[in-house]
């Protein structure tokens, strides 16, 4: 499984380009850049990703699709669609409407696996105003992010770190790459407004703390 997910990884790395991730994120010209929170420094905001959080991890859950995410800290709490790759290569991200969900990527693994689960919101979405990843930026090291699974299993993250980066330095290995724990990858846009999208990425890092069994 490892060998696939390494793969299946490497060809999206390739194929996606992913400096231009969210490159638009549904910006609407009337929503200032302040709104969708003060960008961070482009180096990091918090802790080392990669640093140790001092507590073991439970044990990695087992496959299953990610259906709600929650993050009580910035009142998010949404249903999460799937996401592939579009014709072009690059990856999808939520459909520009009222209410757009989170999408989690399909070429990761989901929550809770061993690696690094991807998902990705807008932070506006066009005339529409706000996204569901607005208040992203906000979150700080120690939140809490809930990820239930379509099997009935709760999955508990806490965040390690949050980072504002450029686009055109977006750190693919960091966030895509092996891991050797279950780890989670909230991104959308951030940073300066352009008048078509956001200069930067706000790429906030966890790791599992928790595995609740269905009900």
């Amino acid at each position: 499984m490892r060998t696939s997910r390494s793969t299946a990884l490497t060809t999206f790395v390739a194929a996606a380009g992913l400096a231009g991730l969210l490159a638009g994120c549904g910006a609407a010209p009337s929503v200032a850049p302040a709104a969708a929170g003060r960008p961070t420094h482009p180096a990091s905001k918090g802790v080392d990703p990669q640093a140790p959080t001092g507590a073991a991890a439970p044990d990695p859950a087992a496959r299953s699709v990610p259906v709600r995410l929650r993050v009580p800290d910035i009142g998010v709490d949404t249903p999460v669609m799937d996401l592939g790759l579009a014709t072009d290569g690059t990856v999808e991200v939520p459909p520009v409407r009222a209410h757009s969900p989170a999408g989690w990527y399909r070429g990761s693994p989901t929550p809770g696996q061993l690696g690094p689960s991807v998902l990705l919101g807008h932070v506006t979405v066009g005339r529409y105003g706000d996204g569901v990843f607005l208040k992203l930026s906000r979150l700080t090291p120690g939140a809490r992010i809930v990820v239930g699974l379509r099997d009935g299993v709760s999955t508990t993250f806490t965040v390690d770190a949050v980072r504002t980066v450029a686009k055109d330095r977006f750190p693919t290995r960091a966030v895509y790459g092996d891991t050797d724990r279950p780890e989670l990858r909230l991104i959308t846009c951030g940073g300066p407004r352009t008048g078509s999208g956001y200069l930067d990425n706000v790429i906030v890092f966890a790791s599992l703390t928790a595995v609740s069994p269905a009900a």
